[in-house]
């Protein structure tokens, strides 16, 4: 068995940590491309939401590299991407792959169907079920740190005085995560990673912005989707918080110990504009822009992809959240047909807003 995972932040990280941990088989799944996209357009139905689009490329590429395994993970709530394996599967095989095909739900929301799934994985491993446990939990440790090294890195690169001080800390810091194996070692590279990133110099007193991006999960993390927003703000004096990191959606009981905001909170926090679940990362998202405003943040950015109901309702909500709230915040839907130059022009826009509100206070 030759795994293969979609590339979305930190997933890739923990599936091959794991992989190693139980002796299966992993292939890498190679960076997005033009190529990539346009393959998983062309064998999709034009109003596929575009992470499916994507994701479809994407698996090609995994499965000629060498896999014969696709794990992938279910949507949340009522998102059209809880039914994107079993449509991944039949138009693979109508495309004349073979391959196996798993796919995990949420440990919060469906239990059961994650211990069949893990099951399935089971059968290849090394070891049972404890071990499979066990190995997982470590390996989440060990995501969690790399999405920690992300968030500190986001947070300092605007800010820093020696251009390229943070690419260096986060080299530094995950070449220290790599050779962490067990619990105790992977608590001792989180804790060195933080003594170097308190050795990045900065300046705290120079002006800058403060931007919270959210959005759709592959949209708001992947910088080949969202123009390396994160880079790109960064570069125009921006200190970035982002709401969703992938350690966070594995988490188990409603925590998410890396952005900070528990499921709890992620509803309460929503109450004024939004009482239920809306599917997706829509509740969450409308939670974050409001923590944003309600923290002072400068301006907020929201990925979404064409057609995305959940990001589409969040949209919504977000024109009266910014009248009443007092804060920019700019939705940008991303699909196959969205042109850099276009994104690059609002984002600047933003910016100019968020520069001259700022001097104007």
């Amino acid at each position: 068995m030759k795994l293969a995972v979609p590339r979305v932040g930190s997933i890739g990280y923990m599936a091959q940590d794991v992989c190693a941990r139980l002796g299966l088989g992993y292939v890498q799944t190679p960076e997005y491309t033009e190529r990539t996209v346009m393959r998983g357009v062309a064998i999709s139905p034009e109003l596929f939401c575009f992470p499916m689009k994507v994701l479809l490329g994407s698996s090609i590429d995994a499965l000629e590299a060498g896999a014969d395994t696709l794990v992938t993970v279910a949507g949340f709530g009522a998102c059209r991407f809880n039914y994107f394996g079993e449509l991944q599967r039949r138009i693979l095989e109508r495309e004349g792959y073979e391959f196996e095909i798993v796919v995990f739900d949420s440990p919060r929301d469906a239990p059961a169907d994650f211990l069949r799934n893990l099951k399935a994985v089971l059968k290849a491993s090394d070891g049972g079920i404890i071990s499979v446990v066990r190995s997982m939990k470590l390996s989440l440790r060990k995501g969690r740190a790399f999405d920690e090294v992300n968030r500190r890195a986001i947070a300092l690169r605007g800010i820093e005085t020696e251009e390229g001080a943070t690419d260096e800390a986060v080299a530094d810091s995950l070449e220290m995560l790599s050779g962490a194996w067990s619990a105790r070692e992977i608590d001792e590279a989180r804790e060195a990673i933080g003594d170097r990133f308190g050795a990045v110099p900065v300046d705290p007193g120079r002006p800058h912005l403060r931007v919270g991006v959210t959005g759709e999960l592959m949209m708001a993390i992947e910088p080949y989707f969202n123009l390396d927003i994160e880079r790109w703000l960064a570069k125009r004096g921006a200190v970035l918080e982002r709401s969703l990191y992938m350690s966070d959606i594995f988490t188990p009981m409603g925590r998410n110990p890396v952005s900070g905001m528990d499921d709890a909170e992620i509803e309460r926090m929503a109450l004024p504009y939004l009482c239920h679940e809306v599917g997706g990362h829509g509740q969450i998202n409308v939670a974050a822009a409001l923590e944003y405003a309600r923290r002072g943040f400068d301006a907020v950015v929201h990925f979404f992809p064409f057609t995305c109901l959940p990001e589409v309702i969040a949209r919504t909500l977000f024109v009266r959240a910014a009248e009443d709230m007092d804060i920019p915040i700019l939705s940008l839907s991303i699909d196959e047909q969205t042109g850099r130059a276009g994104l690059q022009t609002r984002l600047e826009a933003l910016v100019d807003l968020a520069w001259a509100r700022k001097n104007a206070a």
